[in-house]
């Protein structure tokens, strides 16, 4: 591991697994802000605006399952290839289908989509990247999606100026979507020539039964999920819930702030041009979190973006009636940008810890589901409160679930992600019972 580690090169990964992530997110980070606009133009009411946009998070954790399944039987090059075709297609079918079930549908495909493109990065990532880099290496995967979505308001942004339509918007992530194909296309297949570099360096330190290991957990992940579930399964219910409830605040923040936008009757390219500036900030942060992460410990990340997510929820809650209800609007969304930033790839890094190095992908497809469950459950949440309350309750309702999440991980993380790793290679204990004490309270 050390001789590894120590000849690990930050550049060669940069093409491979961050420029094709960029452009997928990009391509998304510009179209999610104009959902709940297009479909309140095609006769949507608020709620249902809310529905629609929650698809894309549905869509998410749905997929999760199959495409650890997916991606340990076909590759991850051939996996987000058919990824990207997934999501041209479905914004082509929300494109010209001028309907909102059809906008359903294809943000839901689109959802699908996601699920295998970042299962696909974050698999890859765990198996080739060394543990004492881990944090930042996912932090950074995490900030070049903040930066495809720091950059993809802007578009949507500049497009909706040019054209006065923000259907004209979808266009981008096809673009994006093909240049993801082609930048595939071009470059070698990164499992194939990371997996030669892994050898060799792992021949050099005598560790070739650990390169072995970790091909052969490739080779039969298609039948580990449920091994990984039943085996892990106190830990996926722990630290599970606990991203899971981070993961909602997440997905409430990019539902309820463009709602809360419409609601306040702001002009679509203000809107865009809030959110594009929080996500500027957001982005900037990434790095930031990793370094934290490798130094201080997972915890340090977490709770921070937890309780600033919390707080951000909390303020909007409050000021929707006030006077100056759009400034306060525009500092609720640069504290939960801020928030957010600070606990990128907290979620990615605390799976890939505790993900066994020989087979991540099954594990890997269980820990998301559960994450993405938080994700595509808060939008849910949202349109039903917004539904039968207000706007308001659903941002204070979420605010109080960020609390109880920052609870829940500061008291399971310390347990299950100690400061000082108990195990010197990124191989988790065996059994959950290996984390369990002998009285549990």
């Amino acid at each position: 591991m050390t001789d590894t580690a120590h000849s690990f090169s930050w550049r060669s990964i940069v093409l491979p697994a961050y420029l094709p992530t960029l452009l997928f997110s990009l391509g998304e980070g510009a179209l999610v802000p104009v959902i709940p606009v297009v479909a309140v133009d095609r006769g949507a009411s608020l709620a249902l605006a809310g529905l629609i946009a929650a698809m894309l998070m549905v869509g998410g954790l749905v997929g999760d399952l199959p495409a650890g399944w997916l991606v340990a039987r076909i590759g991850e090059r051939a996996a987000m290839i058919g990824a990207s075709a997934l999501a041209a297609g479905g914004t082509l079918l929300a494109l010209l289908v001028p309907t909102t079930w059809a906008l359903a549908v294809g943000v839901f495909l689109l959802g699908l989509a996601t699920a295998v493109f970042g299962l696909a990065r974050h698999a890859f990532l765990t198996s080739y990247v060394p543990a004492h880099v881990r944090a930042r290496a996912l932090s950074t995967l995490a900030g070049v999606f903040r930066g495809g979505w720091a950059i993809g308001p802007f578009t949507a942004a500049a497009i909706i100026a040019w054209t006065g339509s923000a259907t004209a918007v979808f266009w981008v992530l096809v673009a994006s979507c093909a240049a993801v194909v082609a930048v595939l296309l071009v470059l070698p297949d990164p499992e194939r020539v990371f997996g030669a570099a892994v050898r060799v360096r792992a021949a050099s330190a005598g560790n070739g039964s650990d390169v072995a290991s970790v091909e052969q957990g490739r080779a039969d992940a298609a039948g580990g999920i449920r091994h990984a579930v039943v085996t892990y399964r106190g830990v996926l219910g722990r630290i599970g819930t606990g991203v899971g409830l981070l993961a909602a605040l997440r997905a409430s923040r990019t539902v309820i702030v463009p709602l809360w936008a419409v609601s306040l009757g702001m002009r679509p390219d203000a809107a865009a041009l809030v959110i594009g500036i929080a996500a500027t900030v957001d982005f900037a942060l990434f790095y930031v979190s990793g370094h934290v992460m490798d130094r201080h410990g997972r915890l340090w990340s977490a709770i921070p973006g937890l309780v600033g997510l919390a707080a951000g929820h909390l303020v909007l809650s409050v000021t929707h009636d006030v006077p100056g209800a759009v400034a306060w609007f525009t500092a609720a969304t640069m504290l939960l940008g801020i928030a957010n930033g600070l606990s990128s790839g907290v979620i990615l890094t605390l799976g890939a810890d505790l993900a066994p190095a020989s087979n991540p992908a099954p594990f890997l497809g269980a820990f998301r589901t559960i994450a993405d469950a938080g994700g595509a459950a808060a939008p849910l949440a949202i349109s039903a409160i917004t539904s039968a309350l207000s706007l308001m309750a659903a941002a204070a309702a979420m605010g109080v679930l960020g609390l109880v999440g920052a609870g829940m991980l500061w008291r399971w993380i310390p347990r299950y992600v100690p400061r000082t790793p108990r195990h010197p290679s990124p191989e988790p204990p065996e059994p959950d019972e290996a984390w369990t004490p002998a009285v549990d309270t």
